[in-house]
C-alpha cells in the first residue's frame, strides 16, 4: 500500500497532547494524595487539555491522532489539487474538462453511495488519468462520534463500492469533514488506507463562497508542496460548488505563479 512521505514522527500537537496527558495524570495523583492544585489553575489546565483533544479531532493538519499526508515532502515542487464529495453527473464532468485543458491531474475523494449511483462518472475520472480515493460511504457528519465497528463497516462498504467500478479498492482516504480520532485512525490502518488531509482549504463548499473568492484564497495561500481542498459536488442537494466556475481561473492563477499542478502520487512512494 502507499506509504506516507516523511514527516516528523511525532507532530508538535501530538507531543503537546501526550505531555498534557502526563501532566493531568500527575496532577490528579497529587490531588488524590492531598495536594490539589489551586482551582483556577486546575480549570485552566482542563480547558487547555480539552482544547487539544477537540483540536485533534477537528484539525486534521495537526495530525494528533493519525499520520496523515497534509503537504508534500521536503523539496516538493508544485501543488496537488484534490476534490471531495463526488462523483456528480452535473459538475464533475465540468471539473474534468477544465483540468484537461491545462493537462492537470488531480485526486478525487469519492463518496461510496454516489459511486454506486454514478459509476459512469467514476470511469470518466479514471479514463482521464486522475486518481481516486475514498471519502467514506455515507459521508456521515457525525462520523467521528461513531464506534469503531460502525466506522470500519462504512469504510469497507465504500471500498467495495469503488472496487466494483474501478477494479481495485482505493488506498487513499479523506475522512468526512476532515475529522479524525483514534477509532478512525485504527480502522483506516486496518484497511490499509493512507489518510490525506490538505494544506489549503478553498471553502468552495460553503453556500456563501463565490468563485472569485476561491481563486483569491488559493492564489494567496498556495506554495510548493501544498495540497488544495476543493469540491466537485455538493455534500448534499444540488447546489453547485464554487470551484466548478472558479477552476479555470484558478488554474491560470497557479500557472502565473509558476506552480505546476502535480499528481499526489508524485509525493508518495510507489504502491507496494
Amino acid at each position: 500500500m502507499a506509504r506516507l512521505p516523511r514527516h516528523p514522527r511525532f507532530p508538535p500537537a501530538r507531543v503537546a497532547l501526550y505531555a498534557a496527558t502526563v501532566a493531568i495524570l500527575a496532577t490528579s495523583g497529587a490531588a488524590v494524595a492531598g495536594h490539589p492544585p489551586p482551582l483556577p489553575w486546575a480549570g485552566l489546565a482542563l480547558a487547555g487539555y480539552a482544547t487539544l483533544l477537540l483540536g485533534g479531532v477537528f484539525t486534521l493538519r495537526w495530525r494528533v491522532f493519525v499520520d496523515a499526508v497534509v503537504r508534500g515532502p521536503k523539496g516538493a515542487r508544485g501543488v496537488v489539487l484534490t476534490f471531495d464529495d463526488g462523483p456528480d453527473p452535473r459538475y464533475t464532468p465540468r471539473i474534468l474538462a477544465a483540468l484537461a485543458k491545462h493537462s492537470a491531474r488531480a485526486t478525487f475523494f469519492l463518496v461510496g453511495h454516489k459511486v454506486e449511483a454514478h459509476p459512469e462518472v467514476v470511469r470518466a475520472i479514471l479514463d482521464a488519468g486522475h486518481a481516486i480515493g475514498l471519502h467514506s460511504y455515507a459521508h456521515d457528519r457525525l462520523f467521528s462520534l461513531r464506534g469503531e465497528a460502525a466506522v470500519r463497516a462504512d469504510l469497507e462498504r465504500g471500498q467495495a463500492a469503488i472496487a466494483a467500478v474501478a477494479g481495485a479498492a482505493p488506498v487513499l482516504f479523506r475522512p468526512p469533514i476532515g475529522h479524525t480520532n483514534p477509532r478512525i485512525a485504527r480502522a483506516a490502518d486496518a484497511l490499509g488506507l493512507t489518510v490525506v488531509g490538505w494544506t489549503v482549504g478553498a471553502r468552495d463548499g460553503l453556500a456563501r463562497t463565490r468563485p472569485a473568492e476561491v481563486v483569491s484564497r488559493v492564489r494567496r495561500a498556495a506554495r510548493d508542496g501544498a495540497i488544495v481542498l476543493l469540491h466537485d459536488a455538493p455534500e448534499r442537494g444540488d447546489r453547485e460548488p464554487a470551484a466548478v466556475k472558479a477552476l479555470p481561473a484558478l488554474l491560470d492563477a497557479l500557472a502565473t505563479k509558476r506552480l505546476p499542478v502535480v499528481p499526489l502520487s508524485a509525493w508518495l512512494p510507489p504502491t507496494e
